[in-house]
């Protein structure tokens, strides 16, 4: 793995990121039991000097070089600025990553990251680890972790596109986002209960109350012959609609659709309000990149784990080498991209989220 290897050499594998809590090390122990029993030799590299409970094999551990506890204990850091310390000091033995890495050649890399934010947004020791990672003919794909639960939160969704989209800009690397632990995406919310206007929902209701009294049982309105009962159907379809944007398929989380609803939503908050114009502009930036889409995950399900492998396998480039024996067909579908991705979104949502299939009628009469 010298920067003058051939690319009969080259090595392929993933730096698992995200923030804390995300479930990076829960990926790296659940993916390395699934490559291997489809009969991928996978070397995890924990790269977290502050991660002392693995239950993964690891091949390689960075606190053979250095540690946290120690950083914080002799130089009086904080946690943060200890990991950052740790980071640099990484940096500076490239030699010790080499020698490690060299006795695994052939292998599948899984580096297990830090969980602190700032090094994947602002710090440019990973971003370098990476990139010299990249001379010694690594490549490599970013899986970016980020909690499914936030999208029952607007503002905190808002958030993790940021982050998401940073994140991007300044690794540099191919890049797959992923929500992780979907088994338990509603754990604090429904999707759509938070994203419900409250003074919408009574307008509609009062409004739609007020007329029904006006109609008679044939549905004309009194003294005009006029039938209205389609009329008011659409427009309490419409009404619902509206007041739940997050009510949508899972699709519009993991395809980032159209984020002038949450900024809506924001803006009907008293705190939020004087931001309106500041949430404009971020979801502006995030729009105008069109970058930032995620995959669903749970770690437990085997058909979740083969759709993130198979996405970051076309990231990094796996799918298209001669690691594993693929017929023409596989071969095509990896490259158009032919895996039916909203329909496979769909089936997640089928098994994860609670269904809220009430009839119009019933959602108004529940206010």
């Amino acid at each position: 793995m010298s920067e003058g290897s051939k690319g009969s050499s080259l090595a392929f594998g993933q730096v698992v990121i995200g923030p804390p809590g995300s479930g990076k090390t829960t990926y790296c122990h659940g993916m390395q039991e699934f490559m291997g029993r489809i009969g991928r030799k996978v070397t995890v590299v924990n790269l977290d000097p502050a991660n002392e409970v693995m239950p993964y094999q690891c091949a390689v551990d960075i606190a053979e070089l250095i540690t946290l506890p120690d950083v914080m204990e002799n130089l009086k850091l904080g946690p943060n600025g200890g990991l950052i310390y740790c980071m640099e000091y990484l940096e500076a033995n490239f030699d010790w990553l080499q020698e490690k890495l060299a006795a695994f050649r052939g292998h599948y890399y899984l580096f297990d990251c830090p969980g602190q934010v700032e090094l994947y947004t602002h710090h440019d020791a990973l971003k370098n680890v990476f990139a010299q990672l990249a001379k010694w003919n690594f490549r490599l794909a970013a899986v970016h972790l980020v909690d499914s639960h936030y999208c029952t939160d607007p503002g905190k969704f808002i958030s993790v596109l940021c982050t998401s989209l940073s994140t991007m800009l300044h690794v540099e690397l191919p890049h797959v986002n992923v929500l992780s632990k979907m088994d338990l995406i509603e754990q604090y919310g429904k999707l759509g209960k938070s994203l419900c206007k409250r003074d919408t929902w009574n307008w509609a209701a009062s409004g739609v109350n007020y007329l029904f009294r006006y109609r008679d049982v044939q549905g004309d309105v009194q003294g005009t012959g006029v039938n209205l009962t389609g009329f008011f159907n659409l427009q309490i379809a419409f009404r619902v609609s509206w007041c739940f944007p997050a009510a949508f398929n899972l699709d519009y989380y993991t395809e980032v659709l159209d984020l002038s609803y949450l900024v809506d939503h924001l803006a009907s908050d008293p705190f939020f309000r004087n931001y309106r114009r500041l949430n404009e502009k971020l979801v502006e930036v995030i729009e105008d990149y069109s970058l930032v889409s995620f995959v669903p995950l749970n770690v437990q399900d085997k058909e979740s784990m083969r759709q993130v492998m198979q996405a970051v396998d076309k990231a990094n480039g796996y799918s298209f080498g001669d690691q594993e024996h693929r017929s023409l067909e596989a071969l095509m579908s990896a490259a158009v991209g032919a895996d039916f991705h909203f329909a496979s979104t769909l089936a997640v949502q089928e098994r994860y989220v609670q269904s809220q299939d009430k009839a119009v009628e019933e959602e108004v009469m529940d206010l």
